[in-house]
């Protein structure tokens, strides 16, 4: 039998694979895998890490109707190619994503951008599969790191309860979950998991309930065995949870895995296989440093050292500037929820350890703490990605604003974020920080404009404040013009257009195209979002008689539709044209792209301006 390439199309000789035929796949997979991802950047160490359980699930799965529902999908890259799509358009503009995707493949079970659903997602899917009568398996793949969000729990607490047939795998690659007590517990691990010890243990079962006495003497067996197994090995929890619990297993063996695998197949109840794997394996940069190249970007495939060396950006600023505000005032605390390094809060959290605090992935228990410290008097700052604040909105509602509890949100990647696409585009942050009472939102432009609000969010407001701010290093516009709810940044007398945030730069930039075709356009930029202040827009408008407003945020809720009502209710008629993201969902890509698709780079500003103005484009 010819060993498939990595690049083969989804086929069900892989259930024909030879043990040794596997593990060449797996040498050959992690090749490609280090390959393409130093071309396009992405998550390394993670899909590294799980090669072998990937090919042996393909190994016992049909993934075409069996549902393998991911969490979070950091760990997918190996499947894509194992169902035939290539990596060497990976996150790229109309390419490859670089999470599941259903639309994209049919062997893409379930959407995975956020973590800890995934044994939740599972569950609904064997409930229908009973429901509608129908026959496939269903696989949660969840990690360690996803177990320390809360979601993770009560979809195990169901799920274990549930009588359905249900595979949980925990890839466990780092954090001790249930560690093993001693040399008995790895024996005995590994003894109960020997081939010969599960056909045993499956005949066993049968015969002994065929009649009563068997089902007696079996449950007596049953209930020392678990008594001495409670002392031993690391598993009580999830078996009181309800499951069958299997492992801990060493996730780098593949044929003991797919063993494992098919054993499991046709246990008929809730099943957690527990995997131990390394993140980043048989890549030596990436094993020595996993949180580096747990989201990488473009690197040397040979050294592993980074290609462009990254650059000043909104997140390091933050994190400089929040560690200075805290030598300052010992009430200042920071709270992350698992994005130290993303957030730029690495220097805070060794120079001010007894003040930071990482809550794992639990953007709700976050926030809720925050506002229990809050409460007592601490001036906690929240920073987490615009995206994942979303999981946090009762917290946001019901603990922090009612009680109107000084609370600082450090909003980062707000706005379009590029290449991880639709799962963490910060593009609806705006609307539903909006729509909570006490809220202040502030929007810096340039790092100088950062460091203003922040310090102003800290030490002169009250209640609870969002700082929102985008990725990436910013523009052409460096200025601090932060204290006031909005400025004029250059005087027009044709048409009106507002910003914020880095989206200034693009406006600025359509400014000078429309000065070419004789065209004056006054340029506010909004630096408090809500409450939104809007006389100046209104003084503007009056002047213009056309308003356009950019934003990188999506159509409903955005603060061009809250502006262009404002006009509407002061009865001052006005031609308004509302750049932004739409109705729907932004794809993954460059943002540059993006935003030429959007309208919301500079010529496509200009060109909406014109026709707001009534006007064709001669020149741009």
């Amino acid at each position: 039998m010819t060993v498939p390439t990595a690049k083969t199309q989804y086929n069900p000789i892989l259930s024909e694979l030879t043990d040794q035929q596997g593990e060449e796949l797996c040498t050959r997979l992690r090749r490609e895998l280090v390959e393409d991802v130093s071309k396009t950047g992405g998550h390394l160490a993670s899909n590294l890490g799980a090669v072998e359980l990937t090919v042996a699930l393909h190994r016992v799965f049909d993934t075409s109707v069996d549902r393998l529902v991911f969490d979070v999908g950091h760990q997918c890259y190996t499947h894509k190619i194992l169902t035939g799509r290539s990596l060497s358009t990976l996150r790229q503009y109309r390419g490859v994503a670089g999470f599941p995707k259903p639309a994209e493949s049919v062997h893409d079970a379930f959407i995975a951008g956020h973590a800890s659903n995934s044994v939740s997602v599972a569950l609904g899917m064997a409930r229908a599969r009973t429901i509608l009568e129908e026959d496939y398996k269903v696989i949660a793949l969840i990690g360690d790191g996803a177990l320390t969000g809360g979601l993770a729990y009560e979809g195990l607490s169901n799920a274990g309860k549930c009588g359905q047939q249900i595979l949980v795998i925990l890839n466990d690659n780092g954090m001790s979950i249930t560690p093993n007590v001693g040399g008995v517990a790895d024996h005995l691990a590994r003894q109960r998991l020997k081939p010969q010890y599960l056909t045993f243990k499956k005949h066993y079962r049968r015969i002994m309930n065929a009649t009563s006495l068997g089902r007696a003497v079996y449950k007596v067996t049953h209930q020392v065995k678990q008594a001495l197994k409670q002392s031993l090995l690391p598993c009580s929890m999830f078996e009181n949870m309800g499951f069958r619990y299997l492992g801990p297993v060493d996730g780098h063996n593949l044929p003991f895995l797919t063993k494992i695998l098919r054993y499991a197949k046709d246990i008929d109840e809730p099943v957690l296989l527990h995997i131990k794997t390394v993140k980043g394996k048989g890549f030596s940069p990436a094993e020595e440093n996993q949180d580096t190249f747990h989201g990488v970007a473009p690197f040397d495939p040979l050294t592993g050292k980074l290609k462009r060396e990254p650059g000043e950006n909104f997140s390091a600023v933050f994190g400089r500037t929040l560690t200075r505000l805290a030598g300052q005032d010992r009430r200042v605390c920071a709270i992350t929820a698992a994005m130290t390094g993303g957030t730029g809060l690495e220097k805070f959290a060794q120079r001010f350890p007894d003040r930071f605090f990482d809550v794992g992935i639990a953007e709700g228990c976050a926030a809720a703490m925050a506002a229990g410290m809050a409460k007592q008097g601490a001036i906690p700052v929240f920073a987490v990605y615009s995206t994942f604040l979303q999981r946090a909105y009762d917290m946001l509602l019901h603990d922090t604003a009612i009680d109107n509890l000084h609370v600082v949100f450090g909003v980062d990647r707000a706005g379009l974020v590029g290449d991880d696409g639709e799962t963490h585009h910060g593009v609806f942050d705006v609307a539903y920080l909006d729509s909570i009472p006490n809220m202040t939102v502030l929007a810096p432009a340039s790092f100088a404009e950062l460091e203003v609000m922040l310090e102003r969010a800290l030490f002169r407001m009250v209640g609870p404040v969002a700082v929102r701010y985008p990725r990436g290093s910013e523009g052409r516009y460096m200025g601090t013009s932060g204290e006031e709810p909005a400025t004029i940044l250059r005087q027009g007398s044709d048409i009106t257009l507002a910003a914020y945030g880095t989206e200034i730069n693009d406006v600025l930039e359509a400014v000078n195209l429309l000065e070419r075709q004789g065209i004056q356009a006054e340029v506010i930029k909004l630096n408090q979002l809500t409450p939104l202040v809007p006389e100046l827009i209104e003084l503007s408008v009056r002047k213009t008689g056309a308003l356009l407003v950019a934003e990188e945020q999506a159509a409903r809720g955005s603060v061009g539709q809250r502006l262009a009502a404002r006009l509407e209710v002061v009865g001052l008629p006005a031609r308004v044209a509302l750049v932004n993201c739409g109705d729907g969902f932004v794809p993954h890509g460059l943002s540059v792209l993006l935003k030429r698709d959007l309208a919301l780079n500079g010529e496509g500003i200009c060109k909406k301006a014109l026709e707001v103005l009534g006007r064709g484009q001669t020149e741009t």
